[in-house]
């Protein structure tokens, strides 16, 4: 405002004509303001998404074994999936040279933590030097307000398999039904048409799943798994308000940010499947 103020006394009259040149002016401002404000939703919506597709991969490849996508089925799927993104070729290099460092290095630890009085986190972690893992942890639960706490016990740890497939799904439900214990649930992805079904089933049973499900897709052309994992999944159902979400997001993305740290799990994430130990 000082600066407009001393153009107008420098330049021109105080008249209606300049009051309509500074509104111009001021105009455009908030023109531009407005054109940078949706340009950095947009970039931090894009930065997100690659950030996500990077987990994914970095999973894929220390889970699947192999960091070559024709040997790794999950990985070739995660990597399917960050093209379609537009992740840029780049940071899919980038994530799985990253997974390549620290997979089968160190010591596996895994953290309980709590947050919002309610939430719950389990950290898996892979580290070569224990204390520089957990001072950085520390200092990253300190900052959001966590704690360490005891939270298994709000968890089941069980064999999870997600698959692409489409109208022959009972045929391969039928198949594994008849092999294992298993659980199951349709999903749908309106954004890009595709559907298929989740399967849990007991962490012993994990590879036989998966290798019934890959016996299978040769004669299902639209067949194909997108995560083969052990993992944690709440018990129950949690409630919690937008600001809660919008914090544990936060301190979730802070998480995976450091290279020691390989999953994050949490109660509010939703779960409609539990297998019978």
């Amino acid at each position: 405002m000082l600066h407009s103020g001393f153009l107008l006394r420098k330049y021109a009259p105080l008249s209606v004509r300049a009051f309509t040149q500074t509104s111009g002016c001021f105009s455009g401002h908030n023109k531009w303001s407005k054109i940078k404000q949706r340009k950095g939703v947009e970039d931090a919506k894009k930065s997100k998404a690659y950030g996500k597709a990077a987990q994914e991969i970095i999973t894929a490849t220390k889970i699947g074994g192999s960091s070559r996508p024709e040997e790794n089925s999950v990985l070739a799927a995660a990597i399917r999936r960050a093209k379609e993104a537009g992740v840029p070729k780049e940071n899919i290099e980038n994530a799985i040279a990253r997974a390549e460092r620290t997979k089968g290095h160190g010591q596996v630890l895994t953290f309980e933590a709590m947050m919002n009085a309610s939430t719950g986190f389990i950290i898996e972690c892979r580290s070569d030097n224990i204390n520089r893992t957990v001072g950085k942890l520390r200092e990253i639960l300190h900052h959001h307000g966590a704690r360490p706490a005891p939270v298994k016990f709000l968890f089941q740890q069980r064999g999870y398999v997600k698959v692409q497939i489409e109208d022959d799904m009972e045929n391969l439900l039928d198949r594994l039904i008849n092999e294992c214990p298993i659980d199951f649930a349709e999903w749908c992805d309106e954004a890009s048409e595709q559907r298929g079904v989740e399967l849990v089933c007991r962490m012993a049973d994990l590879s036989k799943v998966t290798k019934l499900v890959e016996e299978y897709a040769p004669s299902s052309p639209l067949c194909e798994i997108l995560a083969s994992e052990v993992n944690w999944a709440p018990l129950e159902n949690h409630d919690a308000s937008e600001e809660e979400r919008t914090r544990v997001e936060s301190f979730v993305e802070d998480l995976q940010e450091n290279d020691d740290i390989e999953r994050v799990f949490t109660t509010l994430e939703p779960n409609h499947l539990i297998i019978e130990c």
